[in-house]
């Protein structure tokens, strides 16, 4: 229980309690004033702490309303006050200065800059930094603005450009000197580096310079930028430096760049390309002692800049695509720079630029190689209309060849690239990186060798001899190893171009019997050779697609048409099912008999537009999921869909057949099936109603419900409507899911279709607003019984999951 002091005791500890917090508030006021004196007059010397309260009181902690905020006013207050002297300072300068003579003019901006030049020093003698800092800023702005009338008054003649080139190094001299004497103000210097921006674009532009030396201008200016950025004092002068060496150099870059592309010789290109290796040298010294993260900025701006340099007058005068390869060249001897002793980022930033060099070259070439590849589906509309006298010739015209034929060298180039990093340097490279290597080259020579076809217009036989033989030579790699990076590159590279191949020969039919056996010998032989499951299954889902595309070709052969040729079809499914019974693999098996499952669907679609193939086609369908359903492992599945695939056939043989009362047909049938499924079911009282009683009962009761549809008497969909009783009371009776499901829809749906033309009468004899209330009244109730409603569904549900 709760102590409850009595009033006289709580009294006295409600005393103490304010006396301890009296206490503590007056050290803390102490505290307090003397802070605020020794940010006023720092030579004050500390008061004695008061003594502490004896209380467990919290730790301190400083006003939130004292020091920092008084500087933030304070640091508001000078920027406004050094703001509105600028302006004054401007105004006079633009508007008030005709109205003094000579002397008055001269001594009012003697004065006033003299005197705003001077006061920061005396003001940081007094521990005023930042209103010295404030005042520095205007002295600066006023020297800007002196000179400005200087060039006004003494000398109106002289040129504008060369008067502010003059003024502006003269400004970076005496804003560097005076941020060196006056070392305490953080404005000057930085000042002093955004100035010297200025004077060479400034000396270039009044010389009439052209763009080379617009573009040297610039580079000796980020030179001078990136000098001060090593070893200039301060980080707001290195960062300014380095931001000025970034702008003013990547601009003399592209300036050298744009020159270099468009020389029309090698002499034209040899300014430039003096201008862009400079830049080079630029960028790699400052990368050399800069941070991390920008010498690797700096060590790919170099690499870049060096390729364009020595590939824009190695190429100048070539055709573009001889200059591609060209400055791939060039981009690839950058990795030169691992037999140097060069900081680590430096190195990663020239690689970079020379896998980004690389990479440029590589999609440069890529239309070309996607054109050889998916050029022969144009072959599709013309099928067996004639081998082509070339390869090109069944790539169609969307390719301009002549423009590259480089593109063979420039893959190989950069495939020969990718595997000498991989093999020679594997110790620069990390484990990442050596992952994409191999694959990388892989892809690369694989392309090289297609656009090495297609640019030398081999004949059309040789194309497809070495496309298959490619097709060989990545399948053998992809047995002998794991499924690693390579393997899959490997694997999908031979897929793609198979599938090219094998569209390429659809132009003659001896070509499309020979590309699709080879192929189907190629994935069968790799599959069986493979010690991997899943590239197994995939290799042997490869072959059963190519023995697809030769029954359907022997069909195109015999002369036949769709629905006549896909009994073919089922001739590779027969042969998956035997395959998949003796494979010991199950997702291989799995595999191979579902690629036989879809060799059946496209036999099926084939039979779509004529309805006794289509009957026939479903019959021996289900005649091998029949076949299939023996092997216990497969029963379930294949046991449904061969029931299903013999009640599919009954149902379209009747159609076809024009038959009225299929009863005659179905009930014999039924009869017999039903015998089965009970003797079943005898014998094995685990077996499923459905596979037991389930195609019997829809063999008949299905085309009766069509046929009664359509029926305008009474006497069919009764009969119907008592069968369909009588079975579904039996299911509920024996707990049979089959009977009652099936019963029960084909009970509903009868009585619907009889029910339907009174229930239209009755809807149009209720006023409008009768159907929404009755669906609102509808939903009341199912909401107030909701609870009740969700336990009666859960108790339908398990009572129907404990039938057969």
């Amino acid at each position: 229980m709760r102590h409850v002091p009595p009033p006289a005791e709580e009294l006295a500890l409600l005393d103490h309690e304010l006396a301890r917090l009296d206490a503590r508030r007056l050290q803390l006021l102490n505290r307090r004033a003397w802070l605020l004196s020794v940010l006023r007059a720092p030579a004050v010397p500390s008061p004695p702490q008061a003594p502490a309260a004896r209380s467990f009181a919290p730790p301190y902690a400083p006003s939130t309303s004292g020091p920092a905020s008084s500087r933030g006013t304070q640091n508001v207050l000078l920027v406004l006050g050094g703001l509105l002297l600028t302006v004054a300072a401007i105004a006079f300068t633009l508007f008030s200065w005709g109205e003094m003579g000579i002397a008055g003019r001269s001594a009012v901006l003697a004065a006033v800059t003299a005197g705003a030049l001077v006061a920061p020093a005396l003001l940081l003698s007094r521990s005023l930094p930042s209103t010295a800092e404030a005042v520095a800023a205007l002295a600066l702005v006023l020297t800007v603005l002196d000179a400005v009338a200087l060039h006004a008054v003494a000398a109106p003649e002289t040129d504008g450009l060369v008067f502010s080139a003059v003024a502006s190094t003269v400004l970076v001299a005496v804003w560097t000197l005076y941020g060196l004497l006056l070392g305490r103000l953080r404005t000057p210097l930085p000042a002093a580096v955004v100035a010297g921006q200025l004077p060479l674009v400034l000396t270039a532009w009044a010389a009439g310079a052209s763009a080379t030396g617009f573009g040297w201008a610039l580079l000796v200016t980020a030179a001078a930028d990136v000098a001060v950025a090593s070893w200039g004092r301060g980080l707001a002068v290195r960062v300014t430096a380095c931001v000025g060496a970034l702008l003013t150099g990547l601009i003399s870059l592209a300036l050298g760049l744009g020159l270099s592309v468009s020389a029309d010789d090698v002499l034209g290109a040899v300014g430039p390309g003096a201008l862009l290796l400079a830049g080079a040298v630029v960028a790699g010294g400052g990368a050399w002692r800069a941070p991390s993260g920008t010498a690797v900025l700096g060590g790919v701006v170099a690499g870049l800049a060096a390729v364009a340099a020595v590939g824009g007058v190695l190429g100048a005068g070539l055709p573009w695509d001889w200059a591609v390869l060209v400055y791939l060249l060039s981009g690839a001897a950058l990795t030169v720079v691992l037999r140097f002793r060069t900081p680590r980022p430096v190195v990663w930033g020239v690689l970079g630029a020379s896998a980004s060099v690389v990479a440029g070259a590589v999609l440069w070439a890529a239309p070309v190689v996607a054109a050889v590849l998916l050029g022969p589906a144009s072959v599709t509309a013309e099928v067996w209309s004639g081998a082509p006298g070339s390869f090109r010739g069944a790539l169609g015209p969307s390719v301009p060849w002549p423009e590259a034929t480089s593109t063979p060298v420039v893959l190989a180039v950069a495939a020969g690239l990718s595997a000498a990093l991989h093999l020679r340097w594997p110790s620069v490279l990390p484990e990442r990186g050596r992952s994409v290597a191999a694959p990388g080259g892989a892809v690369l020579a694989w392309g090289a060798v297609h656009a090495l076809l297609a640019v030398t217009d081999v004949p059309y036989a040789v194309a497809l001899g070495v496309e298959l033989l490619l097709a060989a030579v990545l399948l053998a790699l992809v047995t002998r190893r794991a499924a690693d990076a390579f393997a899959v590159t490997c694997l999908v590279c031979a897929l793609v171009g198979s599938a090219s191949v094998g569209l390429l020969g659809l132009a003659s039919e001896p070509a499309t019997y020979a590309v699709s056996g080879a192929l189907a010998v190629l994935f069968a032989g790799s599959a069986t050779a493979s010690r991997v499951p899943v590239v197994r299954s995939v290799l042997a889902c490869a072959s059963v697609l190519s023995a697809i595309a030769v029954a359907a070709a022997a069909g195109a052969s015999l002369g036949w048409n769709a629905p006549h040729t896909a009994p073919l079809l089922l001739v590779v499914t027969a042969a998956t099912a035997l395959l998949g019974a003796r494979l010991r693999e199950p997702v291989v098996a799995a595999s191979v008999e579902l690629a036989g499952v879809f060799a059946a669907v496209v036999a099926v679609v084939l039979a779509m537009t004529d309805a006794p193939f289509l009957a026939l086609v479903l019959g021996l369908c289900g005649v091998l999921a029949a076949a299939t359903a023996l092997r216990p492992e497969r029963r379930r599945v294949a046991g449904y869909a061969a029931a299903a695939l013999f009640v599919a056939a009954a149902w379209v043989r009747l159609a076809a057949s024009g038959v009225t009362d299929p009863e005659a047909y179905t009930l014999p049938v039924s009869v017999a099936a039903f015998a089965v499924g009970y003797l079943r079911r005898r014998g094995d009282r685990a077996a499923s109603s459905w596979v037991a009683y389930g195609p019997a009962l829809s063999m008949t009761m299905v085309p009766s419900l069509v046929v009664a549809w359509g029926d305008p008497h009474w006497l069919r969909p009764l009969l119907l409507g008592v069968a369909a009783l009588v079975v579904t009371l039996a299911g509920a009776r024996l707990r049979l899911q089959a009977p009652l499901v099936l019963g029960g829809s084909v009970l509903a749906l009868d009585g619907l279709h009889e029910l339907a033309p009174h229930v239209v009468q009755v809807f149009d004899a209720l006023p409008r607003w009768a159907p929404p209330a009755l669906a609102g009244l509808l939903l009341l109730a199912v909401g107030a019984t909701y609870e009740q409603r969700l336990r009666d569904a859960r108790r339908v549900r398990e009572s129907f999951g404990r039938m057969r």
